[in-house]
């Protein structure tokens, strides 16, 4: 069937709110998800992304890469046949290093444990 192609994903923001949940195909990749954030973020938030390398999307604490697919970034713990799967959005521009005018990005993470 078309529908065990697809995967429910909602997207966590800083705040708590969340963007979606929509249904995705399994060969959707991670930049196509970050363009989709976005497009499809909330205007009354402030420090928001600008491009999508301002974005990081993690999944049972894994951030994944853009080249992926959603199938090849799947984490088995996070396979809930029927369920939705909240990914979290880091938003963090990257910052100019001044001594040697290297761009490098600092993350912090929390790890979310739902159930």
């Amino acid at each position: 069937m078309a529908g065990e192609d697809l995967v429910e994903l909602k997207f966590r923001l800083f705040d708590g709110t969340d963007i979606g949940p929509n249904k995705y195909n399994c060969n959707t990749t991670v930049r196509s998800l970050k363009e989709f954030i976005l497009t499809q973020w909330p205007q009354d938030k402030g420090n928001g992304p600008k491009t999508i390398s301002d974005v990081k999307l993690i999944n049972a604490g894994k951030i994944l890469e853009n080249n992926k697919t959603i199938a090849e970034s799947r984490v088995p713990v996070a396979e809930f046949p029927g369920g939705v799967i909240t990914m979290h959005v880091v938003v963090q521009p990257p910052i100019l290093d001044k001594n040697n005018g290297i761009s490098r990005s600092i993350y912090l993470l929390d790890t979310f444990i739902y159930v």
